[in-house]
């Protein structure tokens, strides 16, 4: 939950020092009709979540809303999609500042109804329901957006360990020279079995100095494309079924599958790889700064993260069979 303390000072302006997450309202003699001393201040509370939700095709709009009492914070781009914001660099980064204006505003609204709909923003016909009692305005000030793209196999192994050349750049480590990096390869060593399934961490403890490794040659089974040592490929073992999956060409029952039975050496070239496939999540944060609306004013408001389903996607990876 994010907290933003909103203090009406009568009639005097009186800055707190803590200003991150903090709004600072200050009442105008137009709008109460008071006397003030010296320290005089009543804080009331706007309780928001730490996510916010978003929705526009030509214009994103981000926003958060709450009930009891309802409420929502708003901050329009004119003419940036969420897909320009989902376009990262090279570096899996994108970052830019907008300038909040006539055209960008960031609002501030309440409303006389018990709850608010979930497509308060996101409806082409805005509902007559809807009652605004109070609709604040800024427009100066500036969003800075900022989004990180994080690309995994959910193979089992963390990324920061798939750099096999430890050079700190994950993109040049491909163990089968299929064109994917380990990092996003849930087959890693190309034997068309998954590294999830070549037990990279038998117990589940982190430490993947204890791999599986059936040969013994110190190369563990998920990096080694002939786990067995029988001088066939694991990916040629496929005895019985040509399916791309070794898993289930079992000549013997007591041992198991032949890629892990070095007195089985019958070999089935393969034809191709099976589907590859890993996921990428993208954090969009936001932080607005200098915000000033009459009675509303802020150096600094983190406005939290984005949650938007689309945000994790499932790509199907194209293997290069060599």
């Amino acid at each position: 939950m994010m907290r933003y303390n909103l203090q009406f000072h009568y009639f005097c302006l009186k800055l707190d020092s803590m200003r991150k997450l903090f709004f600072t309202l200050i009442s105008l003699s137009l709008l109460f009709n008071m006397s003030c001393d010296d320290g005089d201040i009543i804080t009331v509370e706007l309780d928001f979540e730490d996510t916010f939700s978003s929705c526009g095709v030509n214009n994103l709009v981000f926003y958060k809303t709450k009930d009891a009492p309802s409420e929502s914070l708003s901050l329009k781009l004119t003419g940036v999609t969420l897909d320009d914001i989902l376009t990262v660099d090279a570096d899996g980064i994108f970052e830019n500042t907008y300038t909040i204006s006539a055209t960008n505003p960031f609002n501030y609204r309440t409303y006389s109804n018990e709850s608010l709909p979930s497509d308060l923003f996101c409806s082409d016909v805005p509902s007559a329901d809807i009652k605004i009692i109070q609709d604040i305005e800024s427009t100066s000030g500036f969003a800075d957006i900022k989004t990180v793209l994080t690309e995994v196999d959910d193979d089992g192994i963390p990324s920061d360990l798939e750099d096999v050349n430890g050079n700190g750049d994950l993109t040049d480590d491909d163990t089968d020279s299929d064109g994917i990096p380990n990092y996003i390869d849930s087959d890693d060593d190309g034997d068309n079995i998954l590294t999830a399934d070549e037990n990279p961490d038998p117990n589940g403890d982190g430490d993947f100095s204890d791999a599986q490794d059936t040969d013994g040659d110190g190369i563990p089974d998920y990096l080694d494309a002939d786990d067995d040592g029988d001088g066939v490929l694991t990916r040629d073992e496929e005895n019985d079924s040509q399916d791309f999956n070794p898993a289930n060409d079992i000549t013997n029952n007591v041992v198991g599958p032949d890629y892990l039975n070095p007195q089985v050496a019958t070999t089935v070239p393969a034809t191709g790889y099976r589907g590859h496939a890993y996921r990428q999540y993208y954090k969009v944060t936001t932080v607005l700064r200098n915000i000033d609306i009459e009675i509303l004013s802020a150096d600094e408001v983190d406005f939290g993260e984005l949650e938007n389903s689309t945000l994790t996607k499932v790509v199907i990876g194209a293997p290069v069979f060599n």
